[in-house]
């Protein structure tokens, strides 16, 4: 049975640093491209961050770039998304995936 179980959030000061941890389960989380995604209140889910498998290759969303960045450890099937100099608009659920497969989610408040 595949499991994300996503970690880290809370409500945070714009400026400040955040670190999302998603551990993963149930499947080989080294044969998998992985990604966080975020919830906005009465927005869509977006695509914040992705990650290879292997590590090699990260893509960002233009909101994050510069901001973010987004690892994994295999050997531990965790991945990670570190958010420096938060913004109010940051704000939203965050939520980890595997192609077909989605975390429940974490929330995330920056305050200014």
């Amino acid at each position: 049975q595949v499991q994300l179980v996503e970690s880290g959030g809370g409500l945070v000061r714009a400026g400040g640093t955040l670190t999302l941890t998603c551990i993963a389960s149930g499947f080989t989380f080294s044969r998998y491209d992985m990604s966080w995604y975020r919830q906005a209140p009465g927005k869509e889910r977006d695509l914040v961050a992705g990650i290879s498998r292997n590590s090699e290759h990260t893509t960002y969303d233009a909101s994050v770039e510069g901001r973010a960045t987004i690892t994994r450890h295999n050997a531990n099937a965790t991945l990670f998304l570190q958010m420096n100099n938060l913004r109010p608009e940051d704000t939203g659920v965050y939520f980890c995936r595997r192609e077909d497969a989605w975390g429940r989610g974490i929330q995330v408040t920056v305050s200014e």
